[in-house]
């Protein structure tokens, strides 16, 4: 049997309020093209499907187009399960609909664990594979909230509760084990020794609910995870693994390298492990430095390789300000127009150590690109400025992480 392994897509997510609905189209098409020439049999999204809980109708056009597209292929077996960016009632509301076209989605945690627990079997209804399709879990899922606990304690209630959901399934797939039916988990979490990158939001307050590797059941052959956009193995351990977002979805990405896992089972076993990179068709770019470097490196760049203009992250070292600064890298802008798209302009950074309070004045803050949190903290600081602002920083994260949850239930 052959898995293929992928999460984060973000359907109809903005870059500066730009759409990525080519890119996200380049890669479901490739992805049907994959899904033929590698013979998939079986497709596990881990979460994240949409990057807003109320989708556009574009992105929801694109969802179900691509299934629609997958239900033709040789692919026999499509399981989704959702992420802390989707809405609950979304991803369920064509449940039973797409149930029968052998496409199951748990877009959230259920009542009865067992609901989780997917069977697959072939076209002789012999059974091959079993899915623990574990959605994102939120608190209310996963928790009892104690008024007055400190923050360490809710921290270990939110991993306890986690750990304790996957070890849930474990009396009810050791018959299965005992059969030689291989058994994958799906997840959508923050596991600890992840490497995270700006665009992921905390999936608990604080990314709390941080679980090791070891806290995974060992009946679990392979876990296919979701939530940080970085493909990388749990801890090194070669079965647990994040397959990472297709595209890049902030600049902090640009060096990443783009993939879906495909998993080999035979006789019951993990036989074979392989990493399909996926092609890039707009690349994010960031030029920094000295003047003249940016504007050199600028003048220089290829873009050939992509079909899609890049998108460009800008930020110059300065000694002391320059009054035409704009107007020179908008010449040296103007020359690469059709190959590069100027997208985020930041704030040079004057190298002088002394800084005047015009300089100050002529600093603007990039808002786009504060968190809700950032601002709190600034205010804070602003406020009370000898305080320790810890208790603040915690009330404020939980009640954003309540105003979420309302939102995407």
């Amino acid at each position: 049997m052959r898995i293929l392994h992928t999460s984060d897509w973000h359907l109809g997510q903005r870059l500066v309020n730009l759409e990525r609905t080519e890119e996200h189209q380049h890669f479901l098409d490739w992805l049907l093209q994959t899904i033929e020439a590698e013979k998939i049999d079986v497709l596990l999204m881990a979460g994240d499907v949409f990057d807003t809980g109320a989708p556009s109708n574009t992105a929801l056009k694109q969802y179900y187009t691509f299934l629609t597209r997958v239900c033709a292929t040789c692919c026999r077996h499509i399981i989704i399960t959702g992420g802390n960016h989707d809405s609950v009632s979304t991803l369920n509301a064509p449940k039973e609909l797409l149930e029968c076209f052998n496409i199951k989605v748990i877009g959230g945690a259920t009542a009865d664990l067992l609901d989780e627990l997917i069977e697959l079997r072939d076209e002789n209804g012999e059974l091959e594979l079993v899915v623990c399709a574990v959605p994102f879990l939120r608190d209310r899922d996963i928790r009892l909230s104690i008024p007055g606990e400190s923050y360490e304690e809710r921290e270990q209630r939110i991993k306890q509760g986690i750990a304790a959901h996957y070890a849930a399934f474990v009396p009810h797939v050791q018959p299965y084990k005992a059969q030689g039916i291989p058994v994958v988990a799906m997840g959508h979490l923050f596991a600890a020794g992840g490497s995270a990158s700006d665009s992921e939001k905390e999936i608990h307050v604080g990314n709390l609910g941080q679980i090791g590797a070891d806290q995974f059941p060992k009946e679990f052959d392979y876990v296919a995870l979701g939530h940080l956009h970085r493909p990388q193995q749990v801890n090194k351990t070669h079965h647990i693994r994040y397959s990472g977002s297709p595209i890049p979805l902030s600049f902090s990405e640009v060096a990443d390298n783009k993939v879906v896992y495909v998993l080999d089972f035979e006789a019951g076993n993990l036989t074979d492990l392989k990493e399909i990179a996926i092609p890039v068709c707009r690349k994010l770019v960031r030029f920094k430095g000295e003047l003249e470097e940016v504007k050199q490196k600028i003048a220089v760049y290829d873009n050939s390789s992509y079909t899609l203009p890049a998108w460009a992250e800008l930020q110059v070292e300065l000694d002391a300000p320059i009054p035409d600064l704009n107007q020179q890298l908008d010449e040296i802008l103007k020359l690469k127009s059709d190959e590069l798209q100027l997208l985020i302009h930041r704030p040079p950074i004057i190298k002088t150590a002394r800084r005047t309070l015009e300089q100050e004045v002529r600093e603007e803050v990039d808002l786009y690109t504060l968190s809700e949190k950032d601002v709190f903290l600034k205010r804070c600081e602003s406020a009370f400025p000898e305080s320790d602002h810890t208790e603040l920083r915690h009330t404020f994260a939980e009640l954003l992480e309540l105003m979420r949850e309302e939102e995407e239930s």
